[in-house]
Parts: C-alpha cells; structure tokens; sequence
C-alpha cells in the first residue's frame, strides 16, 4: 500500500462534446465540506450549551490553467455567456478525477450543480516569460466521493 501523489488529475464536465478541450489544468482546489454547528441552551442547564450537527458547508472550487483561445474553448463560452450576459447556465455534473500512471480513475470527486462565480486573468508582464493563467472559480452545491479501486 502506497499513499497517493495529488499532481495527475483531469477535470470533465458533464457536456463532454462542447467541453471536451477544457480537461487540463494547473491546479485544482476547494474541495472542501465542513458541517456547521448549531447551538442549543437548556432551560435550568447553565454550565453548557449542547453543539449539534447541522448543514454541510462547501468551499468554491478554484480551477487554475494556462489561457486558452477562447475559440477553442467551451468552457471560456460558458464564462463569458455568464459574465458578459448574465445567462448562467449551471452544469449538472463537473468530475474531478485522481488518475494513477495508466491514466485510470483512482478517486472521483462528483460536483453537482455547478456556475462560475468569479474569472480572473493573471498578470500581463513584458518581463517575465511566464505563461499567462486564468483562474475560475466556481460554486457547486455538494460534491460525492467516488473511490473506483
């Protein structure tokens, strides 16, 4: 048993044919759930409130890549219906996928209900010879872990 590098991974979204270009990317993050906690006082009971569990709590998922032609890319339509037109358009399902070195699925992560909530291009620089990234960050409303081993 080995424990497993996070730095092979694709991203797929639920239309593979308009997004079929638009699986790689730099990095991946906010995959992320916490459970609120909700308090409750006791009548007569002053040394303590009782903690209770209560809704799940999700991070937005941070998608980082190289920019791409936005010709070539569905996934840059789709930023651009919902920040120059206001036509969001959720995505029923977006796939992050942990791949070992034959390129199979070790772990999935299945995001559901997913729309961009913020599109940022890096800087443009004379000086450096970088390649220029955009960062996406998108809103999901619950993720399910899929272990396929």
């Amino acid at each position: 048993m080995y424990q497993i590098v996070g730095f092979h991974f694709r991203v797929s979204f639920g239309e593979t044919g308009k997004f079929k270009e638009d699986v790689k990317f730099q990095s991946v993050a906010g995959l992320d759930v916490q459970i609120e906690k909700e308090t409750l006082k006791e009548g007569g009971e002053n040394r303590f409130e009782h903690t209770i569990p209560g809704r799940r709590k999700y991070s937005p998922l941070t998608l980082k890549r190289g920019i791409v032609r936005p010709s070539k890319s569905g996934l840059t339509t789709w930023c651009k219906e919902a920040f120059n037109d206001l036509k969001i358009t959720p995505i029923q399902t977006v796939n992050v996928e942990l791949l070992n070195e034959n390129h199979n699925i070790l772990i999935q992560w299945r995001l559901s209900h997913v729309w961009p909530v913020s599109w940022k291009v890096g800087e443009l620089n004379a000086e450096k010879g970088e390649v220029l990234i955009e960062t996406l960050e998108l809103n999901y409303n619950y993720f399910e872990v899929v272990d396929k081993s």
